[in-house]
């Protein structure tokens, strides 16, 4: 509890120095990195594991064995043969912030040595403790990926929007489709329901390439206008994020301090109610009536100035979302092409409607299909016309 680490060997990308400093290991920390890289570009741990191992990068187990001797984690023959459970244990490990965390693991008792890992309110948490190896907005973003099952096809792909996209309609992730004949091969998504038939909902069919290409002009269009007008893309993000304008925060304010106000008088009533309980001015079956109604009231009001409290709240971080934003559009001033890191960086979820048919037919070939984006960080940004 004093900011000491509680362990004599850091983590993977990190060496101890003689005053029990993490210092970074110059050899391990660009493999790290080259972790984290390969999970924003869509990357799940499996193939991560199978990347490394084909650099013939030495494990962590070998390192270890390579320069003190150790054999408990070194495996003679496999010196680079990588496991997708060392990938995952490096990809959720919030050390490389730079934070120290103590007491991770734990054990039943002393009669048994089976090792129990820690929630994360039992942990001794130090913030600023070593120079990090990964950014914690980086760190974040690959928490968020990691929810997200992204398995390669039977082409031994990632798709290029694997895990991002979902159904307006059912809320189910859609699936990639590949078909191709000797002629063509056309890349498609389709709604995960609709594909595994456990939900009555549509195809919501779109094309590969024309989602690639609308995505791309929606975001050269933001992060243009993000460039060249900096100050007013900040408040519009912060306006956007708020979820309303000034008044209508005003209001919410307003409607707190009443509700808040009316708690207290509850609280006031509930006690004159008791001692007129105890002095018998009032019977026992009125003060359980009138407390009862009082006590539901008082829960509903404590329950609306927590949701205000919530949105309020909002206000807050809205600044703070707006500039972590920023900081990826100023990392990415200019792009070629569409590519998954840059894709993931930007984008949180895609979510696809059903198409229309603008002619009235059920089958026309004139179609209008709505695409939402939502932003890491800021969600939809509608810019000004």
């Amino acid at each position: 509890m004093s900011g000491k680490p509680v362990t004599s060997k850091p983590v993977y990308g990190y060496l101890m120095d003689e005053d029990e400093n993490f210092i970074i290991d110059e050899e391990a920390a660009p493999v790290v990195k080259q972790i984290y890289s390969l999970c924003l570009a869509g990357n799940g741990p499996t193939k991560i594991a199978r990347m490394l191992t084909e650099q013939e990068i030495p494990t962590p187990g070998t390192l270890e064995y390579r320069r003190t001797g150790r054999t408990r984690r070194y495996h003679p023959g496999y010196e680079c043969k990588w496991a997708a459970n060392t990938v995952v244990h490096i990809l959720e490990n919030r050390e490389y912030t730079g934070c120290l965390v103590n007491f991770k693991t734990t054990t039943q008792s002393y009669k048994c040595s089976k090792i129990i890992y820690n929630s994360e309110d039992k942990q001794a948490i130090f913030e600023n403790h070593h120079e990090q190896i990964i950014d914690k907005d980086t760190w974040e973003r690959v928490q968020e990926l990691r929810k997200q099952r992204k398995r390669p096809n039977r082409y031994d792909e990632v798709g290029l929007f694997s895990g991002l996209l979902f159904c307006a309609d059912c809320g189910s992730v859609m699936y990639q489709q590949r078909y191709q004949t000797d002629k063509r091969r056309q890349d498609c998504y389709i709604c995960g329901s609709y594909k595994k038939r456990t939900a009555d909902c549509t195809a919501h069919f779109i094309r590969t390439d024309l989602l690639t290409a609308g995505v791309t002009e929606n975001l050269r269009k933001v992060t243009s206008y993000a460039a060249r007008h900096e100050a007013r893309f900040m408040k519009l993000l912060t306006e956007q994020t708020e979820d309303g304008s000034k008044r209508r925060n005003a209001a919410k304010k307003k409607e707190l301090e009443a509700a808040e106000k009316r708690i207290a008088e509850l609280s006031a009533i509930f006690k004159r109610l008791y001692e007129d309980s105890v002095t018998g001015r009032i019977s026992d079956e009125r003060f359980t009536e009138l407390s009862a109604d009082y006590e539901a009231e008082q829960k509903e009001l404590k329950e609306k100035a927590a949701a205000l409290q919530s949105e309020l709240s909002k206000t807050l971080e809205a600044t703070a979302n707006a500039e972590k934003f920023m900081k990826v559009v100023r990392k990415y001033t200019s792009f070629e092409e569409l590519t998954p890191t840059l894709l993931r960086e930007f984008v949180e979820k895609i979510v696809i409607h059903e198409s229309e048919a603008l002619d009235g037919k059920r089958r026309g070939k004139l179609r209008r299909q709505e695409i939402e984006i939502y932003y890491s960080f800021v969600g939809k940004v509608e810019l000004p016309d």
